[in-house]
């Protein structure tokens, strides 16, 4: 079902339409953050993932998470336990998909999740094996299995002071699994309009909002509606304190002026 969007609207399934955009394209990185851990049995989930890897060419980038869309579940029967199982329920899987992707056989006897000698055949392509993401930015649970498992932790876009609290959080959970941070990569998602000046920016935040139906007021508190040049200063203490990806958030109606500002300069100037 589609999300942040009205409910009733069309949504393609996401492994199945992410096979065919792997197909159809040659060097993007593909992947869905993230899928969460209720939908399907972890080693089904890896052998689908392998799948994508090979289609792709080895370019697939995991994303797994715990689970959110009540309604979603509620109607095609999808049992949807308590938050705590389903955290529980995805650093189970997390190890299992990790086992799958690179072990011969696996052997898992966990409190949801039970395999016996299990096979994932053929392994993916890419080496030591495909990147785990873990979505959420719980610091009790989720930071755990980031530190735990994750070869990439992605959350969204927060005011600096508490993102620096969340990397304190993740460093902690590192060093009890003895494990370094710089070893995650770390990605936010962000909301933004862009344009060439202010007058533009607030032009394409407010054709944004006639797109979604709604009054521009309501935006302004999670969209930035800022030029390349602002975007990069405002992304650029993120970058100092070790995040490598920046994920724009481009849901529909579609917005192409943003999206080749964002890649064609905010890109490049934070890679420099």
């Amino acid at each position: 079902m589609p999300i942040q969007a009205d409910p009733t609207g069309p949504c393609f399934e996401g492994m199945t339409l992410l096979a065919a955009m792997a197909a159809h394209t040659e060097r993007l990185r593909c992947g869905i953050i993230v899928a969460g851990v209720t939908y399907r049995a972890p080693a089904v989930l890896a052998n689908m993932a392998a799948t994508i890897d090979h289609v792709s060419g080895g370019r697939l980038e995991f994303g797994l998470g715990g689970a959110w869309y009540e309604l979603e579940h509620n109607q095609y029967g999808i049992p949807f336990p308590r938050i705590g199982e389903r955290l529980a329920m995805m650093g189970e899987a997390a190890e299992i998909l990790k086992s799958l992707w690179t072990e011969p056989r696996t052997t898992f006897s966990g409190r949801h999740y039970q395999l016996q000698d299990a096979m994932c055949e053929p392994k993916p392509l890419q080496e030591p094996s495909i990147p785990l993401w873990i979505g959420g930015s719980g610091e009790r649970v989720t930071l755990r299995h980031v530190a735990a498992q994750a070869d990439g932790w992605n959350t969204f876009l927060m005011p600096v002071e508490e993102f620096d609290h969340k990397l304190e959080v993740l460093d902690g959970h590192c060093q009890e699994v003895g494990r370094d941070r710089s070893e995650i990569r770390i990605q936010l998602v962000l909301q933004a309009v862009l344009g060439a000046d202010a007058r533009e920016a607030e032009d394409q935040l407010r054709a944004r909002a006639q797109g979604l139906g709604v009054d521009p007021d309501t935006l302004r508190g999670g969209m930035l509606a800022m030029t390349p040049e602002q975007l990069t200063e405002h992304l650029r203490p993120y970058v100092d304190r070790g995040v490598g990806d920046f994920l724009l958030m481009a849901r529909p109606p579609m917005d192409r002026r943003t999206l080749e500002l964002f890649a064609g300069e905010v890109a490049g100037a934070l890679r420099s």
